[in-house]
């Protein structure tokens, strides 16, 4: 799985998300494409991040699946 920034350049490459001993999800990854990376996600956090969802943004979640992604607008159009 890639994450892009909004010109569409690769910010991280996820190679592995998966839980670990002590309940919290860990994502493992590169970071430009060379720096290795670990991140892990607490259950509090995890919780503290639903609070920032609206019910706009639950619905495109659920509804990803079904979508194909758009090309990066250019500058200066609309």
């Amino acid at each position: 799985m890639k994450l892009l920034d909004n010109t569409g350049k690769e910010l991280m490459t996820v190679s592995k998300i998966e839980a670990d001993e002590r309940n919290y999800l860990v994502v493992r990854g590169k970071i430009f494409g060379a720096m290795p990376m670990t991140a892990k996600l607490s259950p509090e956090e995890a919780r503290a991040a639903l609070k920032l969802l609206n019910a706009r943004t639950i619905w495109f979640l659920l509804t990803i699946w079904f979508r194909s992604a758009k090309p990066p607008k250019k500058k200066g159009t609309k």
